[in-house]
């Protein structure tokens, strides 16, 4: 059997090392691993490769470094000339390199356009920051909350829980816009009233922003006036389910008694030592030591407020007749709650959720969440006028989006009252909610889900009432977090792996409109491991490959702080053990990664460059931002699917590798001709398209699109 002995001439612009990738291969269906064989270099620019006992095979010319042709297909000997010409024998004379065309560079711009012409938030990539752990700009407004103290080993208090503020995000917004993000979720700034009140979701006074939060040259205001300065929007969180435990200032007030008259068993009145808080567990940084200055509070609480802040003065409980301070007494006086003394025009009486309740649409939507989140009435016209005027007051400072917490503990068409009302008061807001389920979180339409329609993320984004047919009723305008495509991450991209994910992306068509819901790999309360627990602590290159994903699938991509640096990397989200403190947490104070020494070491981490590379593609390509997902196939290591913006003229073929190099084929796609944002290399199509990505990498083709989008790095090359 005679061998195939094909010739390639190297383009000018490609590496001196030419590799060719064959496969099908007859007879026999042979193929070689991926990149290939070296071809041997001939004169004149031309290079050579025999293939012993083949007729005819698939085969793809490459340099290694990100240039290749399109798909070839050889049954006879031939040449390949640099111009992309097959001829029998050698062309006569070298034919003129062929540089692939590509649109100015100017087309591909670092910077997003300007705030006013971005009114389609799914232009947008969001970080999201716990504004009391990002950055202190003014240790004068720290503040210690009194559960979960840190002590050195001098027993000194340290890292206290308010310790970021807005003076030290705006000092560090070039921070988030150098990594490429151009919208910040912060969590709720409002006045908030708990033991461990630091993340903003125990409001006291939706009216107010928590003083500890700002400081003279650096307000909320200012905050909101700096980010648009520099193309960034804000997104404020905003809790519409609960109140803290003592009710809301100048609303409506539950009963207590002032925690400075609170004694723990053993100890005596005035002997309290616990860092800041001394004599007392009341309020430190207030001369009276109170937690609340509700002037709804009874005449004789208000009375004890504006005096004893030593907390010595007897003082009979009205509730009982017994006298305090007394050692051991009632902790619930001072800190829990009693459903039934609640007032029902604001708050509902059925007591706390337990067990089943956390998968039955009534108990979750009619009992309190926990001691310190009281589940307000949403229902009554008290609390919507009261909520929905406090929030309109931030949007018309400037607020660009909201993010409504604890979704699922408000029944729908209740909660989209709030949502509509607040559209209305600025139209073209951008709303989304966080429904948050450890699952694929498909209800009554199986999957494994013992939860109903109705408490699930689809539900609220829909209008209809069927909880079989997510179609009878269309978009609500409501996008949710993706939380089910989050909780694929746990068998999937934490184990190296895409298999399975295709299965959830399957189900797109059940959200009213799945391009805008908020993609994300962790948050502040769940991550992506066995036990829905802990920051990612998988491989980095997993974590690479999962940004991959989310950055071109479609949806919104999210980034909760530190992600870029693997910070707290297997930490528990959340406080878990009865001793631990923040900074064991992934929650832990992240401004140390930013000073002036240290900044520019956090920013050459290969995940924050990856991330940033990430923006910049997404940034340029219409389709990666706005268009549905078809074309959809996943095989474990690779997987691939097309983004069609036709409105746009945007059309992108996109292939992903996970662990291993992969071979990407794809049929029925427009034909013309494709430039991946990645490499850079220029393939033609018939309706059909094939390339190779690296492992953990991406191949992002672009019908007529620019070419090489940013610089190369470990992980997109």
């Amino acid at each position: 059997m005679p061998d195939l002995i094909v010739h390639f001439e190297r383009p000018a612009d490609w590496a001196d090392t030419i590799h060719v990738h064959y496969w099908t291969g007859h007879p026999g269906g042979v193929e070689s691993a991926w990149p290939g064989i070296a071809m041997e270099p001939q004169s004149d620019g031309w290079y050579s490769i025999r293939f012993h006992g083949l007729k005819s095979l698939y085969l793809v010319f490459h340099d290694g470094q990100g240039r290749q042709t399109q798909d070839q297909f050889r049954s006879v000997n031939g040449w390949l000339s640099a111009g992309g010409h097959w001829s029998a024998s050698k062309p006569e004379r070298r034919s003129e390199p062929v540089i692939p065309s590509a649109p100015p560079r100017s087309l591909v711009s670092s910077a997003p356009r300007p705030l006013h012409e971005r009114t389609d938030f799914r232009e947008e990539t969001i970080y999201f920051l716990l504004t009391t752990r990002f950055y202190d700009g003014d240790p004068s407004n720290n503040f210690f909350c009194r559960d979960r103290i840190q002590f050195d080993e001098s027993g000194n208090p340290i890292d206290p829980h308010w310790r970021g503020d807005f003076k030290g995000l705006i000092q560090r917004l070039d921070y988030i816009r150098d990594l490429g993000f151009t919208a910040i979720w912060i969590t709720p700034p409002v006045e908030n009233r708990s033991g461990l009140d630091y993340h903003g979701y125990h409001p006291y006074d939706w009216t107010r922003i928590d003083p500890r939060l700002e400081s003279p040259d650096a307000s909320y205001q200012d905050l909101i006036d700096a980010a648009h300065a520099k193309g960034i929007k804000i997104i404020q969180d905003v809790v519409v389910n609960h109140s803290c435990q003592y009710g809301i200032r100048g609303q409506v007030h539950i009963d207590h008694l002032p925690i400075k008259y609170y004694v723990p068993q053993g100890s005596e009145p005035g002997r309290v030592d616990h860092g800041p808080y001394q004599g007392s567990l009341g309020n430190y940084a207030w001369p009276n030591r109170d937690d609340i200055d509700n002037p709804l509070a009874p005449e004789w609480y208000r009375e004890r407020h504006a005096r004893d802040p030593d907390g010595s003065e007897p003082l009979i409980d009205p509730k009982t007749g017994e006298t305090v301070p007394k050692p051991g007494y009632r902790p619930g006086r001072f800190f829990g709650i009693d459903p039934q003394d609640l007032d029902p025009e604001w708050y509902h009486q059925e007591g706390f959720i337990c067990g089943g309740d956390w998968e039955s649409a009534h108990p979750l939507q009619h009992k309190h969440l926990a001691g310190d989140c009281i589940d307000l009435a949403t229902e009554r016209q008290s609390v919507k006028d009261y909520l929905i005027g406090a929030i309109n007051r931030y949007l018309d400072m400037g607020v660009d989006a909201l993010r409504i917490d604890t979704v699922k503990h408000v029944e729908r068409d209740n909660l989209l009252e709030y949502i509509n009302a607040w559209k209305a008061h600025k139209p073209g807001l951008f709303v989304f909610g966080e429904n948050l389920v450890k699952g694929y979180g498909w209800g009554d339409l199986g999957g494994g889900d013992n939860g109903p329609s109705q408490i699930r993320p689809w539900w609220y984004t829909r209008l209809g009432h069927d909880p079989l047919d997510p179609e009878s009723g269309g978009d609500s305008g409501f996008p949710q977090l993706d939380f089910g495509l989050f909780s694929t991450f746990r068998d999937t991209v934490s184990k190296g792996t895409y298999a399975g994910t295709a299965q959830i992306l399957g189900m797109d068509w059940i959200y009213g409109d799945v391009t805008q819901l908020v993609t994300f790999l962790q948050n502040h309360d769940v991550g992506p491991d066995n036990d829905f627990k802990y920051r990612f602590k998988g491989d980095q290159w997993m974590a690479a490959a999962a940004y991959n994903l989310i950055w071109t699938a479609r949806g919104i991509p999210c980034l909760y702080y530190g992600e870029e640096i693997e910070f707290m990397k297997g930490a528990p989200q959340d406080v878990e053990g009865e001793r631990d403190t923040l900074h064991q947490t992934g929650r832990a104070y992240f401004g140390d990664h930013l000073t002036d020494e240290r900044i520019a070491q956090t920013q050459a981490h290969p995940l924050y460059r990856h991330i940033q590379r990430l923006n910049l593609i997404r940034r340029s390509i219409p389709a990666l931002q706005k268009a549905r997902m078809s074309h959809l196939a996943e095989w474990g290591s690779g997987m691939r699917f097309v983004r069609d913006a036709s409105e746009s003229g945007s059309y992108a073929v996109v292939g992903l590798a996970i662990g291993a190099e992969q071979r990407i084929a794809i049929e029925g796609v427009k034909p013309g001709v494709y430039r991946d944002a990645v490499t850079g290399a220029e393939v033609a199509s018939d309706g059909r398209l094939g390339f190779h990505v690296k492992a953990n990498s991406a191949g992002i083709y672009v019908l007529n699109g620019p070419g090489k989008i940013g610089e190369d790095g470990v992980y997109l090359r």
